[in-house]
């Protein structure tokens, strides 16, 4: 069980319900609370990984080159370093293209539209201002990038040096 398992495992604990088809449901507030719940959970949970492990070392999936190639060849002029262009990625256009990208992986990764949170810098941790709604496939994809170019190894550097000045 890699460590990413881990993160599945606690948004998994809310199954949605078999035959459930956001499309015809409409938005009942109980409904949206779980989701938000699930999302938060899941980013807290990431944030915590990153914490203890650097992110350069993190496998998140176990389709993460896959999913790295996959970005660069889809988005060559995409730069995970810079800050996440939300209008851009949410624009018609965007939208068709990531569309296009996270259908590839409808049977490959588990809940791969499901929503959750996404920095839109990785310099940054989350903030209300900062943090952007996704499919999860989405974040993957970014975050995997992020991971593999050492973008995210900050958040474990720092971390430790709380941790080390609290030992002190």
């Amino acid at each position: 069980m890699d460590a990413f398992d881990k993160l599945r495992a606690a948004s998994n604990a809310q199954q949605i319900p078999a035959g459930f088809n956001a499309e015809d449901t409409t938005n009942i507030e109980e409904i949206e609370m779980q989701f938000a719940v699930k999302a938060v959970e899941h980013m807290e949970t990431y944030w915590s990984l990153l914490e203890k492990i650097k992110g350069s070392s993190l496998r998140m999936t176990k389709l993460d080159d896959e999913i790295y190639e996959h970005l660069k060849t889809d988005f060559p002029e995409l730069d995970v370093s810079k800050t996440i262009d939300e209008d851009e990625m949410k624009s018609k256009r965007g939208k068709e293209r990531w569309r296009n990208f996270m259908m590839q992986y409808e049977k490959k990764v588990k809940d791969f539209n499901f929503g959750t949170m996404l920095r839109a810098d990785s310099k940054t941790e989350y903030t209300q201002e900062g943090t952007i709604f996704v499919p999860r496939m989405q974040f993957y994809a970014i975050e995997i990038a992020r991971n593999k170019e050492g973008l995210n190894d900050w958040i474990f550097e720092e971390a430790q040096k709380e941790k080390e000045a609290k030992s002190s």
